[in-house]
């Protein structure tokens, strides 16, 4: 990108802010990034909004209203690229796991007035309505590998995302297998690597928060949680978080359910 400071764009859609904040985390590197692009839509940082076209819009948060099936579609139109960030953005988030249920009842249960309440029937990620540019992964996304995407378009070259498996990380930094040597249910294995092995470096199993992984041998990873005890419901519900409806994770938690 040449010239003028490309213009950058925000945007939020069904989720909780995290990885919004993940960019407003970067502190001095955010400066230094100021000082590169202009901040021309962040409602999070800055109450000056101003009007499209922009270089590249960030986008969290995934796809649950009609109202929001129409605004992505205007923001895919204003945006030159488009990034989508985080679990939400990506895979559907958490709030996917109305996909797999009847969500009226739920509307019926938790609103006093659910007449009021416009909602989709289903949760989905923003690929499923617009052409995307480049996906972020995490549940929230690393600033480091928010700042290494950036940089990247800033010089002109390709980012250069994470490849692999947690499981690898995990191996690579030395860590011991809280699979093998204590049974732990793991995702790592499965898992898009890219979170620095976070969980197993402190003794936790991989809940999956980076998505899954390119050829994820989802059932055979079943296949040895089932043989240490792990029930049918217990392995729907493992891949039933951050990713529910990445295909990989969806597919295997369908195999499972009673």
């Amino acid at each position: 990108m040449t010239g003028q400071a490309p213009r950058l764009a925000v945007w939020k859609f069904a989720s909780c802010d995290g990885c919004q904040l993940s960019l407003l985390d970067c502190e001095d590197e955010l400066l230094a990034l100021g000082e590169r692009v202009q901040f021309a839509n962040f409602p999070e940082a800055s109450s000056d909004i101003q009007p499209g076209p922009y270089d590249i819009s960030l986008v969290e948060g995934s796809i649950t209203t009609p109202h929001d099936a129409a605004r992505i579609q205007q923001v895919r139109a204003a945006s030159r690229m488009l990034i989508t960030i985080g679990a939400c953005a990506t895979a559907g988030g958490i709030q996917a796991l109305r996909n797999f249920d009847d969500v009226n009842a739920y509307r019926q249960a938790v609103y006093a007035h659910p007449e009021y309440i416009d909602s989709l029937a289903t949760a989905t990620p923003i690929a499923a309505h617009v052409p995307v540019d480049l996906e972020l992964r995490g549940c929230p996304i690393r600033k480091e590998q928010l700042l290494e995407v950036l940089t990247a378009l800033l010089h002109g070259h390709a980012p250069r995302l994470p490849q692999g498996s947690v499981c690898e990380s995990c191996k690579a930094a030395g860590h011991p297998c809280v699979l093998v040597a204590h049974g732990v249910p793991c995702l790592g294995p499965v898992t898009q690597t890219g979170c620095g092995a976070l969980c197993p470096a402190h003794g936790r199993g991989c809940y999956g928060c980076f998505g899954p992984r390119e050829q994820a041998n989802t059932s055979a990873l079943s296949e040895r949680l089932a043989g240490l005890g792990m029930s049918k419901p217990a392995l729907t519900r493992l891949y039933r978080t951050f990713n529910a409806v990445a295909p990989a994770f969806e597919t295997e938690g369908r195999r499972h359910e009673s």
